[in-house]
C-alpha cells in the first residue's frame, strides 16, 4: 500500500500536522505502508535536508493562500501511483487544489486513490466565534461556501485526531455532509529517557531556577493558550502566601506584543521564560517538572499534553482541550473551565492534594499515553480505519515500548 500525504509545509515551526506525519510514517512502514509527502516548501529548505522521509517539495508557495503552480502537473502525473491520498489541513491551496485535480481525474475515469482530509482542528467552531478572529471568520465563511465545502463533502472521508474534534466539526458550518467521519486518533513516540547531564542545558536557559520540581507551561505564548490567566492565577496563589513551586513558561512568541505583556506580568513573581525549547531541552523540562499546565481556550489535540503524560506527568488543562474527557475518565490530570477562577481553583486543588493521590495521577497519565496516545497504536489505527472503517480495539502495542521508562 502506498500513501500520499499532501500538506502546505513540513517546516517543524508550523506545529502539529507536520510533526504528526513525521511520527506516524515510520510506524506505518513497519506495517507495510509506504508514505510519500507532497508539500509547497522551498526544495532547498534546510529542514527538508535533515528529514529521512521521501518529500516532494514544489515551492516556495506564493501568497497567503500558499499557491503552487506545480501541484496540478505533479498530481496528474503521479496520483495514480497511490492507494490513499490524505490532505492535511484546510483553507490553503493544498486542500482545494488537490481535490480539484483528483475530482477531474475521477470524472475522466482515470485511476485515482481514495482521498481523505485530516482537518487538524480547522473545523472547530472556536475559530468562527472568537472575537479576535472576526475578519478571518468572515473569510472562512466565504471559503467554505465557495471552495472547502466541496472538499469536505466530496472527498472519501474525514480523519479526526479525537472524538471531540469529530463532534465539534459538525457544529461549525451549514451543509456539512462528509461521506465518512473516522476518529483515527493521534499519537507520539515514546520520549527519550531522562539524562541528568543533558538537563544542565535546560537549567542554563532558566538561570536561578532551583533543582526542585517546578510547574511547566510549554506552548506558544499566545492569547488562545490561556497563558495570561495562568500567570494571574499563579500570582493570586503567591499573594495568598501559598508556597507554590516555581513556574516555567516556555515557548515561542515572547517577542510579540502579547509576549511582552506576559513577561511584564511575570517579572515580579519570579516566573522563568526560557523561550522555545527543543530536543533534549524540551524533554528535560518535561522530565523535571512536577506538572504540566495548559489552560487553553481551544486545543484540537495538544501534542505537548501527551508528551507530558508520556513522561509520567499529570496534566492540568481546561475543558476546551479536545482530549479532556479521555484525561478526566482515566484520572490522568485535572480539568477546569478556561477562566481565571477555574484555573486558580485547579492550581489550588492540586497544591492541596496528598502525595499519594499525585503519584496515582502520574501513573494514570503514563498508562493513558500507552493505551490511547502511543503512535505505535494510532498510526496503525489510521491504516485499519481507512481500510475497514472501524477502530482497532486491542491492547496497546507494548512490545515496541520500554516499559521501565
Amino acid at each position: 500500500m502506498n500513501y500520499l500525504r499532501i500538506i502546505a509545509t513540513m517546516d517543524p515551526k508550523s506545529g502539529g500536522p507536520c510533526q504528526g506525519i513525521r511520527n506516524s510514517v515510520p510506524v506505518q512502514k513497519k506495517a507495510g505502508i509506504e508514505n510519500e509527502v507532497l508539500c509547497f516548501d522551498d526544495p532547498n529548505a534546510e529542514f527538508l535536508k535533515q528529514s529521512d522521509l521521501l518529500i516532494h517539495a514544489l515551492g516556495p508557495a506564493i501568497g497567503p493562500y500558499a499557491f503552487s503552480k506545480g501541484l496540478k502537473p505533479w498530481l496528474e502525473e503521479n496520483l495514480k501511483r497511490f492507494d490513499v491520498a490524505i490532505i492535511h489541513g484546510l483553507w490553503l491551496y493544498n486542500s482545494y487544489g488537490t481535490f480539484k485535480v483528483w475530482n477531474a481525474l475521477k470524472k475522466r475515469n482515470k485511476k485515482v486513490p481514495e482521498l481523505f482530509v485530516m482537518p487538524h482542528g480547522m473545523l472547530d467552531p472556536y475559530f468562527q466565534k472568537a472575537r479576535s478572529r472576526k475578519l478571518k471568520a468572515i473569510r472562512n465563511w466565504f471559503f467554505w461556501n465557495i471552495i472547502e465545502k466541496q472538499v469536505v463533502n466530496g472527498a472519501s472521508g474525514l480523519l479526526f485526531t479525537c472524538e471531540r474534534e469529530l463532534e465539534l466539526a459538525r457544529e461549525t458550518f451549514n451543509h456539512y455532509k462528509p461521506k465518512k467521519e473516522l476518529n483515527v486518533g493521534y499519537g507520539i513516540p515514546q520520549p527519550p529517557d531522562f539524562d541528568k547531564k543533558v538537563s544542565k542545558v535546560f537549567y542554563r536557559k532558566c538561570a536561578g531556577l532551583s533543582r526542585k520540581p517546578f510547574w511547566l507551561f510549554l506552548s506558544r505564548i499566545h492569547p488562545k493558550k490561556g497563558v495570561d490567566i495562568l500567570v494571574e492565577a499563579y500570582t493570586r496563589l503567591k499573594a495568598e502566601n501559598f508556597e507554590v513551586p516555581e513556574l516555567v513558561i516556555a515557548g515561542p512568541g515572547l517577542d510579540t506584543k502579547f509576549g511582552f505583556k506576559i513577561r511584564e506580568m511575570g517579572k515580579k513573581q519570579g516566573i522563568y521564560f526560557p523561550g522555545m525549547l527543543t530536543g533534549f531541552e524540551k524533554w528535560s523540562a518535561f522530565h523535571l517538572c512536577e506538572i504540566f499546565i495548559l489552560p487553553s481556550h481551544q486545543e484540537n489535540f495538544g501534542i505537548a499534553i501527551v508528551e507530558a503524560m508520556a513522561c509520567k506527568k499529570p496534566v492540568l488543562i481546561t475543558d476546551k482541550v479536545n482530549i479532556w474527557k479521555e484525561i478526566s475518565t482515566e484520572n490522568a490530570g485535572y480539568i477546569s473551565k478556561d477562566n481565571k477562577q477555574g484555573v486558580y481553583e485547579m492550581l489550588k486543588n492540586w497544591y492541596h492534594m496528598k502525595l499519594a493521590e499525585k503519584a496515582e495521577i502520574s501513573s494514570n497519565a503514563f498508562k493513558l499515553y500507552l493505551n490511547k496516545f502511543c503512535v505505535e497504536k494510532t498510526a496503525r489505527n489510521m491504516v485499519h480505519q481507512i481500510e475497514n472503517g472501524e477502530k482497532i480495539e486491542t491492547e496497546p502495542f507494548t512490545r515496541f515500548l520500554r516499559m521501565d521508562a
